[in-house]
């Protein structure tokens, strides 16, 4: 990954954090079909788990398991399991720390007898209104470079909204 850099971001309100980087997303998001080179390559937030099905890796969050559920290609018995444990962590959700999630996601590898719920931001160092975003600062030169007209408007915006958190 030439030219990435990681950075752990803290804010303060998380539905705000969310919001601008849905906005910054759908910005390069845009811009990368146009011109390719994307500069964000991943955003992990605290609460993010990923589970490994047939197709590949689902990722959500914590209390979004409802409306993920039924994209995983997995035995109905396993999505039952792990639909149980989804459940007793949102019910926790005000008191909820990347431990306990960690702590819920080795139980239910267990209890599916098998490694298929993936948790990093534990192992990452984040915390409660926190995020690990991946920046191809490479992208970013490239986008800068080429550049003109309501598309520099589009890169500069969505660039001034992630820089309000770096």
């Amino acid at each position: 990954m030439g030219g990435t850099v990681s950075k752990i971001i803290h804010f303060e309100d998380e539905e705000e954090f969310i919001d601008d980087m849905d906005r910054v997303l759908e910005a390069f998001s845009y811009l990368t079909g146009r011109y390719g080179h994307n500069p964000i390559e991943g955003i992990i937030l605290w609460d993010s788990i990923g589970i490994q099905d047939r197709d590949g890796v689902k990722v959500f969050r914590v209390g979004e398991f409802p409306f993920a559920e039924g994209t995983l290609n997995l035995d109905l018995e396993e999505i039952r399991l792990l639909e149980r444990y989804f459940d007793e962590l949102e019910s926790k959700w005000d008191e909820l720390s990347v431990e306990d999630i960690r702590h819920f996601v080795d139980l239910m590898n267990k209890a599916l007898g098998k490694e298929i719920v993936i948790y990093e931001a534990y192992d990452l160092g984040l915390d409660r209104n926190t995020a690990y975003v991946l920046i191809n600062i490479a992208n970013i030169h490239y986008l800068d470079s080429i550049l003109e007209d309501e598309d520099r408007e589009v890169f500069e915006s969505a660039l001034e909204l992630l820089l309000k958190y770096i």
